[in-house]
């Protein structure tokens, strides 16, 4: 089974740009199903639904979605070879911009819109700095100008990965990418012993415990404090 994980900033068109991409890919005789990671609520699963994909959702609740997301993808890849998937899709929202789903020789994809702002790029860790394909989005709604600076910002950041623009609602350039997608990829049954490209957000505090109460008698464990 060939695995691939999609992530990117919430609302940036990731599964606009999946749903088309999967179109695509069954084109190509391939069977494609979707597991979707989020925290608290999600309807994306419904969308794949109506569009007869084989879906999975977890939601990681008071969890960190990346912990969340390593926790869980054994069982996921498990859940796709049960399935006889030619490809698997995880997709998983960078809340905080740091995320770093990512594993070693598994296809890595960021989603990023072009409504974000020309410093974004800037803004964004490992969730864009160690991807291999770098999409834009929503570039129909910006000037050809606006897309070249923006496209030449991700470049900088990330000088490896592919960039692409690809328009979730017509869905202009999924082909593009899914043949991308499918290239020379490693064929997988278990992601077990393999590691992540990028090391967790780090925090065992207090207030990861259930404290509530502010001030320094209440906090112990991993804290930072500003210089004043």
């Amino acid at each position: 089974m060939n695995l691939i994980t999609f992530s990117g900033p919430p609302s940036s068109g990731k599964t606009s740009v999946i749903l088309k991409t999967i179109q695509a890919l069954r084109q190509q005789d391939l069977k494609v199903g979707v597991v979707k990671f989020d925290c608290l609520y999600t309807e994306d699963d419904v969308l794949y639904e109506k569009a007869q994909v084989p879906v999975k959702k977890g939601l990681s609740g008071g969890l960190c979605p990346d912990h969340y997301f390593v926790s869980n993808i054994e069982e996921v890849v498990e859940w796709g070879v049960k399935n006889t998937l030619d490809v698997l899709i995880t997709e998983s929202a960078g809340l905080c911009n740091r995320c770093s789903p990512y594993i070693k020789e598994i296809k890595a994809i960021c989603v990023i819109d072009n409504l974000s702002g020309v410093n974004t790029p800037k803004k964004i860790g490992p969730l864009l700095k160690s991807a291999d394909i770098v999409v834009i989005t929503k570039g129909d709604i910006v000037s050809q100008a606006e897309r070249e600076v923006f496209a030449s910002r991700i470049s900088a950041v990330n000088a490896q990965a592919i960039v692409m623009h690809v328009n979730g609602l017509t869905g202009q350039g999924a082909y593009e990418l899914s043949t991308l997608m499918v290239e020379d990829e490693k064929q997988i049954n278990t992601v077990k012993g393999m590691e992540l490209r990028f090391s967790m957000p780090s925090a065992l505090c207090s207030y990861c415990l259930g404290e509530k109460r502010i001030g320094d008698e209440y906090q112990m464990g991993n804290v930072r404090k500003m210089t004043m």
